[in-house]
C-alpha cells in the first residue's frame, strides 16, 4: 500500500476551492502531499485550507484567476518558494454558463459567439491548457510527475442543452490523451470523468427546494446503476491513485467515476 502515499510530493489543485477540487485537495492532503489549492475565492480557499490543517496535513491557498496566464505563473512561483517544485498538477477548473445553455427561449441557432468562447476559455483553456503549459514544464523538471484534468460524462455522450459545456470536455479528454503522449515517460497525464455529484452549480436542476430529485433529478438516478448521486469525497481515491505510484504504468486513460451512468443505454 506504500505505493499510494504521496508523502513529500507536492500537489498543486487549480480549482482547488470547489466542491470536487476541494474533495480531491483533502484526499492528497490525507495521502501525505502538501496541497497548494488554488482558485479565486479567498474565503472558500481559506476554509479548505483550515480544513487539511486540522486533518493535519500540510495546504497553502494561493489566489488565482486560471484564466489569466500570468496569474497562473506568479501562482506557480509563490507554490515554489513556498512548498517546492510540484510533482502533481490537478484541473479542476470549470462550469456550465447559463448562456450558452439551450432553452425554450434560446436555441443552439441563437448561442452568442462571445460566450460560447468564454465556455471554452473557462472549461478547455483554464481548465487544462494553461495550467498545463504554466506547471506543465515544472514537472518535467522534477523527472517525474502527474497530471490529472477533471472531464465529465457530457464529454462522452452530449448531454441535452449543456452544448458548450459538452464540446469543451470533450476536448478535455482529446487534450489530456495528446498530452499523454507528448510528455511521456517523464509525466502521466490522465482524466478523471465524475458522474452526477450535486454543488451549487446544479443543485437546482437535481433537486427541488424540500430537498427530493427533480424530474430530471430522478431520470438521472434511473440511469445511474447505484441509485444514487455521488459524494465528492468518492473521487479522492481515483485521484490519489493517479497521482501516485500505484498507477505508474497509466497515462492517457480517463477513469470514470460515475456510478455506472456511462455503461447504462436504453
Amino acid at each position: 500500500m506504500s505505493n499510494f502515499r504521496l508523502d513529500g510530493q507536492i500537489a498543486v489543485v487549480v480549482g482547488g476551492t470547489g466542491a470536487l477540487g476541494s474533495a480531491m485537495a483533502r484526499g492528497l492532503a490525507g495521502a501525505g502531499a502538501s496541497v497548494a489549492v488554488v482558485g479565486r475565492s479567498a474565503e472558500r480557499g481559506k476554509a479548505v485550507v483550515e480544513s487539511i490543517g486540522s486533518s493535519g496535513g500540510d495546504a497553502l491557498f494561493v489566489a488565482c484567476d486560471a484564466t489569466d496566464r500570468s496569474a497562473l505563473a506568479s501562482a506557480q512561483e509563490q507554490i515554489d518558494s513556498a512548498l517546492g517544485a510540484p510533482m502533481i498538477l490537478i484541473n479542476a477548473a470549470g462550469g456550465n454558463d447559463p448562456r450558452v445553455t439551450i432553452t425554450d427561449e434560446l436555441p443552439f441557432e441563437g448561442i452568442d459567439l462571445d460566450a460560447w468562447s468564454q465556455s471554452f476559455d473557462l472549461n478547455l483553456s483554464a481548465g487544462v491548457l494553461l495550467p498545463c503549459q504554466v506547471f506543465g514544464p515544472r514537472l518535467i523538471e522534477t523527472g517525474a510527475g502527474s497530471i490529472i484534468n477533471i472531464a465529465s460524462i457530457s464529454g462522452h455522450i452530449p448531454l441535452s442543452k449543456v452544448v458548450a459545456y459538452s464540446a469543451a470536455k470533450a476536448a478535455v479528454i482529446n487534450l489530456t490523451q495528446f498530452l499523454a503522449r507528448e510528455w511521456a515517460p517523464t509525466v502521466r497525464v490522465n482524466s478523471i470523468t465524475p458522474g452526477f455529484f450535486p454543488g451549487e452549480q446544479n443543485r437546482r436542476l437535481l433537486f427541488e427546494e424540500d430537498g427530493t430529485p427533480t424530474p430530471r433529478g430522478h431520470q438521472i438516478l434511473a440511469q445511474t446503476p447505484m441509485g444514487r448521486f455521488g459524494y465528492p469525497e468518492e473521487l479522492a481515491g481515483a485521484c490519489v491513485f493517479l497521482a501516485s505510484r500505484a498507477s505508474a504504468f497509466v497515462t492517457g486513460a480517463d477513469l470514470r467515476v460515475d456510478g455506472g451512468f456511462l455503461s447504462t443505454t436504453l
